[in-house]
């Protein structure tokens, strides 16, 4: 058979770094292919020079025989291959049927693409009404606008980037049969995820890079998702293994906290009361969108509430500022990499003053000790593994995962007697994911009070002690792990209430 895309040769440098290394591989007509490797490998500006997003320094690409080097995405979407990005481009103001309008060249009439976009919908099991505002969609659904966009250009390559972070299990089923008719139709699929068990059920083949360099290509049904991972890393890595601690004395204790959204499309949230122990990691799941960025900003004091709705040692701190709440050990990290978590602009050291100075003792008299700061995010790096040339490299110049690395080690470092995460392991290798999901059991372990808010189930059933679910706002009751099936947690985020669903 033909290949459908043949890349071979491929080479991208950026200062400091080699970004892809003579990368060649091949994706045959309706196979649904896998880039693996961790981060930092060179998987997204692979995709990026495939689509067009990205030149590269030599090498060449074919697209059904003929030689393809796309000078723009418009020019990679008008050869068939389209592209679903980790981060949605959608304009929350807008319906369906105008973001899709967006993205074409030339748009039919409004109540042409309307009608199509309902028969694709139908036809792919991803049912889609053109007239709803994109903000008030779920996470999923608003996946499904972009999977449509791309159906309906007819696309001979299909590109996927950690296409199943944001779902319910539900939802992941819908989305896999729709991939496995589109590969039985013929349509390719390059398929990018960190989630191996579902490489391993879904992808024919997979390319695994390690530092920009092609080091295997493998049958994934044929290798161990631990074997997997230990091809992209090169080397076997630990497993978190949790510790049958008992909890101490309750330390953060939420009583009957509400927040009212600033975001036209955000979540209120609604009487949530919790309590969490010494020792403890409690995970909270939901599909995003549901008041987790609520929480956090209500947590972290970038949102005050009444003084007696969040509690740390029985000291009333609603109305405590984050800096406030930093100095007493509460401290929080984001979903959002850059511009919430880091500041992309600026060097990692300027990103560890910026939260590190209360709790380190950065600055003395006035003066900020640069050296000490400097030091801090060295050692950042080095217990978290964090792939950079150097702290003095902006946040931005790091890929996502190692970012993500940089985050949550900086926080995990200050010794916090509360540690509340969003998302701690997104978008982030299986090695670095277990690194980071030892940390905080650890950190627990010496005392700390962790909450994980996560939308990776296995993440919360392995390091978690009690789960609960946000919905629409509303936190169930917290049970223990070991009572909860992935069935269970996902009835519960699908809406369930907790006393429904069967223990």
């Amino acid at each position: 058979m033909t290949a459908l895309l043949t890349v071979k040769g491929l080479t991208k440098a950026y200062p400091g770094v080699v970004a892809n290394d003579d990368v060649s591989f091949e994706v045959q007509p309706g196979e649904v292919h896998a880039l693996l490797g961790e981060n930092g490998a060179g998987k997204s500006t692979l995709v990026k020079m495939i689509y067009g997003l990205v030149r590269p320094d030599s090498g060449s690409m074919t697209l059904s025989g003929a030689n393809y080097q796309p000078a723009e995405p418009r020019a990679a979407r008008a050869a068939g291959v389209a592209m679903v990005f980790q981060h949605f481009s959608l304009f929350d103001a807008l319906t369906v049927a105008e973001n899709i309008t967006l993205g074409m060249e030339n748009a039919p009439s409004r109540s042409e693409l309307s009608q199509r976009i309902t028969d694709v919908s139908k036809a792919y099991r991803l049912p889609l009404d053109p007239n709803r505002i994109i903000g008030d969609l779920s996470v999923g659904e608003r996946q499904r606008v972009e999977i449509i966009r791309c159906l309906l250009q007819n696309p001979k390559l299909l590109i996927m980037d950690e296409p199943t972070s944001v779902l319910t299990p539900q939802e992941v089923d819908i989305l896999f049969d729709t991939l496995q008719r589109l590969s039985s139709e013929g349509t390719a699929i390059l398929y990018i995820s960190h989630k191996l068990e579902e490489i391993r059920t879904l992808c024919h083949h997979a390319t695994i890079l390690r530092h920009g360099k092609v080091v295997d290509i493998c049958v994934p049904a044929e290798q161990t998702a631990r074997r997997l991972a230990e091809m992209m890393v090169g080397s076997s890595f630990h497993t978190p293994a949790k510790k049958n601690l008992h909890p101490g004395p309750v330390v953060l204790e939420l009583d009957g906290l509400s927040v009212v959204s600033k975001n036209p499309f955000g979540t209120t949230l609604k009487d949530i009361n919790l309590t969490v122990r010494a020792g403890e990691v409690l995970g909270i799941g939901g599909v995003a969108g549901n008041g987790q960025d609520e929480f956090l900003l209500a947590l972290s004091g970038e949102v005050t509430v009444p003084a007696a709705m969040v509690k740390v040692n029985g000291a009333e701190i609603g109305k405590l500022t984050p800096n406030e709440r930093r100095k007493i050990g509460v401290l929080t990290a984001p979903e959002e990499r850059l511009g919430h978590a880091a500041a992309p602009d600026m060097s990692l050291t300027e990103n560890a003053m910026l939260t590190g100075n209360i709790r380190q003792h950065f600055s003395n008299g006035g003066f900020l000790r640069w050296n000490d700061a400097r030091g801090f995010a060295r050692a950042i790096i080095e217990r978290f593994d964090v792939r950079t040339p150097g702290t003095e490299n902006s946040a931005r110049s790091l890929s996502g995962g190692n970012l993500q690395k940089f985050v949550i080690g900086r926080e995990i470092l200050q010794n916090p007697k509360v540690l509340v995460v969003n998302q701690p392991t997104w978008g982030v290798d299986a090695a670095a994911a277990a690194a980071i999901r030892q940390a905080l059991m650890t950190l627990a372990e010496e005392g700390a009070a962790v909450v994980v808010v996560s939308q990776d189930l296995d993440e919360l059933l392995e390091i978690s002690d009690r789960l609960a679910v946000l919905n629409e706002g509303r936190l169930t009751h917290p049970r223990e792990t070991t009572d909860l099936s992935m069935e269970d947690i996902g009835l519960m985020m699908g809406g369930m209430e907790a006393e429904n669903v069967p223990a």
